[in-house]
């Protein structure tokens, strides 16, 4: 068991630390998205401090410009929220939809740079869970991780919650290159760390092409 311990903390430092600073340069992205307009803001004064004449239609894009980017800044502070917070209990009950979002939020960045899209479907009804909030978003990262590295020629991973027989499954599907997977390296022992701490089992279908991972209701 301490083993075990021993690999949780190893791996939630270093997933912690992952999300964080993904998050951070996202941050700075906007940030430097903003100071571009407030530059262009300043260039407008000068430019009508000369006497030369403004279009409206320019400072509107401006304007338009800095509030998507505010916009933005705030989605992705408060899924920083809802990740930071994962940690506040052991246990809690959660939904399963609510979990995969912030997770899918997370890794959106990491998928766009390998141009792969995470297609999360609607679930047919509210999936509850009894859980580690945090252990079981790094379970899904791991799982999401090794998924993108399977991903078909349609470069998208689908992604599923849903209730089976008075349990919970997480699907990732459309991973055409499952098959041809060194799985001798999957799920391993992170992996199976967090399944074991969350009582969770997971399912690798090569033929079908898909991951699953089952939870207790």
């Amino acid at each position: 068991m301490s083993y075990q311990w021993d690999i949780l903390g190893e791996e939630a430092l270093q997933f912690f630390g992952k999300m964080s600073a993904s998050i951070s340069h996202e941050i700075k992205n906007v940030l430097a998205v903003v100071n571009e307009n407030a530059g262009l803001i300043q260039d407008y004064i000068s430019m009508h401090e000369r006497g030369i004449p403004i279009d409206p239609e320019q400072l509107k894009s401006v304007s338009q410009m800095i509030t998507k980017q505010v916009r933005r800044a705030d989605t992705i502070m408060r899924n920083m929220s809802k990740f930071a917070h994962s940690t506040d209990q052991l246990v809690k009950m959660e939904s399963l939809d609510d979990i995969l979002d912030v997770v899918t939020n997370l890794a959106n960045r990491f998928a766009t740079m390998r141009e792969i899209t995470l297609e999360k479907m609607p679930s047919e009804g509210p999936v509850k869970i009894k859980a580690n909030p945090f252990f079981l978003e790094n379970l899904i990262w791991l799982c999401l991780e090794f998924a993108m590295d399977a991903v078909g020629p349609e470069k998208t991973v689908r992604l599923l919650a849903k209730e089976i027989d008075n349990s919970a499954q997480i699907t990732f599907s459309q991973l055409g290159n499952l098959v041809v997977m060194p799985l001798e390296t999957f799920p391993g022992k992170r992996v199976e760390a967090l399944l074991s701490a969350i009582q969770g089992d997971i399912t690798v279908d090569t033929q079908a092409g898909t991951i699953s991972i089952s939870l207790p209701v």
